[in-house]
């Protein structure tokens, strides 16, 4: 356990490591996940009647140094730095941004003999591409880009007011989105994949923590359709606000399942009654927080953005809270939850610390949720099959035991002979005509008194090896009573009286003490209850008969 937990932790400050970008607020820093040249920008509120040409010849009102979240929520304007790069046929530009929450972008496109043109035309979703980039082609003229000039409206300023501007041609904008969408297609087939998985075993095991890792699989495969942008390709007159939106609502139901998967997946005596009211009721808050910002968020964006990072924040609280009862009490699956869930915990704690402005936001940060959640649903799925595995033992050993348990209650436990239960159980139904054969040994409770009860026993399990051995293979023997015993077998193959007697008269006896038996027969239907009555009634009389007439014989009805 310790292992893992120190695991845990050198994951964190290795990733940490990776996602943290450089300080400052005028370029978002590398990553993976972006293509092009990062640009630095000047960030200056808007007024009313601005005026774009007038604005970007004189630049003295930019801030090049506060940190973009400190301006707060409204209207901007965001100048880049010089460029002195033409847009051609052969080689055409594009502005790319990282999509948050904003009104409306417009662009302005500054060229160094002087003229502007604007590069927006259409809406927010429409210029979406995948990875959740919005991308604008700079119209080409035959001079020099000078300067780009962002007017940004309706500014929540909740990652940024302009995040992750970067300069990119065509050509890497295809690579760029061909990349995103292998990214992104893989994690989807394995979510398709795993959710067919889990959801046909739960139909036919119905362990409840598949039903759960099955919800959770499909809200982040949903998650990741809104998150991509391609909801937007999909849907190009939605509103991007709407699409951040629905990620939000997503990502609370995922982590919501998540929460169930781990309520259902860790053995029931890891949760006490404080801990089950402590997961409902963050499940509830991730629940309706979500929802909340679904509905609701237009209203104070950065209200209810700040309300879901702290539900969040409790979240995390409640995981550790599970994790330290699975360590106390000893979970045999904690291991296998601390290594599949290390990186969308971390990943998640990650996004929160962004959202809280504690460290600067990246591409690959806001695309962790993918990353790590393609490796715990890799590991997840050993983990389940490890799960089921042991669930599938437990149930062997269950259905052995009561295996064993129902045969002890079904055996005369001094001479492994079934009890009258039993053998009625079975005698009772059998087709066709049967014999019954009832043996009783002469003068038992001398042999109790002569030998003792110990050997009384020894007799009894000689008694029962001597019929198990002359019976037919589907007799059916039992002792029925002290000294009494009883054997069914079709009519067409009888046990031959004589032959335990004759057995019994010539095997050694405890103490070489003469033992002997008296047998009854009788042979007829025993389709019900009523026929055995008669057949066991006609048997007892013939046993009573070969008594009277000397004991040590046989009688047939």
């Amino acid at each position: 356990m310790m292992r893992a937990v120190a695991a845990l932790i050198w994951i964190a400050f290795t990733l940490a490591g990776a996602w943290a970008p450089p300080a400052y607020a005028n370029a978002s820093g590398w990553s993976a996940g972006t293509t092009g040249r990062p640009l630095a920008v000047c960030i200056r509120p808007a007024r009313p009647g601005d005026d774009p040409r007038a604005i970007v010849r004189d630049l003295a009102g930019f801030d090049c140094a506060t940190p973009q979240q400190q301006f707060g929520p409204g209207d901007f304007w965001v100048v880049s730095q010089p460029i002195g790069e033409r847009s051609r046929s052969r080689r055409p530009l594009a502005a790319r941004i990282g999509s948050v929450w904003q009104e409306r972008v417009t662009l302005h496109v500054l060229y160094a003999d002087g003229r502007m043109r604007i590069a927006t035309t259409q809406n927010t979703s429409r210029r979406i591409q995948i990875g959740a980039v919005v991308e604008d082609p700079l119209p080409r003229l035959p001079v020099a880009v000078d300067r780009l000039l962002w007017k940004i409206e309706g500014s929540a300023n909740m990652r940024g007011i302009l995040i992750n501007p970067r300069l990119a041609t065509q050509a890497e904008s295809h690579r760029a989105n061909l990349a995103m969408t292998l990214l992104y297609g893989a994690f989807g087939g394995l979510c398709i994949a795993l959710l067919v998985y889990n959801l046909a075993l739960w139909a036919s095991l119905r362990h409840r923590f598949q039903l759960a890792y099955g919800l959770m699989i499909a809200a982040l495969m949903a998650y990741a359709v809104t998150s991509s942008g391609a909801l937007a390709w999909a849907m190009p007159d939605i509103d991007n606000n709407i699409r951040l939106r629905i990620n939000y609502l997503l990502l609370s139901i995922a982590a919501a399942s998540a929460l169930w998967f781990a309520r259902t997946f860790f053995e029931t005596h890891i949760f006490g009654p404080r801990l089950r009211r402590l997961i409902r009721w963050t499940i509830a808050a991730l629940l309706l927080t979500g929802a909340a910002v679904a509905l609701f968020a237009p209203l104070t964006p950065r209200l209810f953005d700040a309300a879901y990072s702290w539900v969040f924040v409790g979240t995390f609280v409640t995981v550790a809270a599970i994790i330290v009862s699975a360590w106390r009490r000893r979970s045999n699956f904690l291991w296998l939850f601390a290594i599949a869930w290390a990186a969308p915990i971390l990943a998640a704690g990650m996004r929160v610390f962004a959202s809280l402005g504690l460290i600067p936001w990246s591409f690959l940060l806001d695309n962790s949720t993918l990353l790590s959640m393609a490796a715990e649903a890799l590991i997840s799925s050993v983990a389940i099959a490890y799960r089921i595995r042991l669930l599938s033992r437990e149930r062997d050993q269950a259905v052995a035991a009561e295996t064993v348990a129902r045969r002890l209650a079904d055996i005369d436990p001094l001479t492994g002979l079934l009890n009258r239960r039993a053998f009625l159980g079975q005698a009772i139904g059998r087709h066709g005509p049967q014999t019954l054969l009832v043996l009783d040994l002469d003068h038992f409770k001398q042999v109790n008194e002569t030998i003792g009860h110990d050997g009384g026993d020894e007799v009894l399990r000689i008694v029962a090896r001597t019929l198990r051995a002359l019976a037919p293979p589907n007799a059916l023997i039992a002792r029925v009573g002290g000294e009494e015993f009883a054997v069914v077998t079709d009519a067409a193959h009888p046990l031959d009286p004589e032959g335990p007697l004759d057995r019994l008269r010539s095997t050694r006896m405890p103490f070489d003490l003469p033992v002997t038996a008296s047998i009854g027969t009788a042979t007829g239907p025993l389709a019900n209850e009523k026929q055995w009555k008669a057949l066991y009634r006609a048997a007892d009389r013939a046993l009573f008969a070969a008594k009277a007439a000397g004991r040590d014989r046989a009688k047939a009805a």
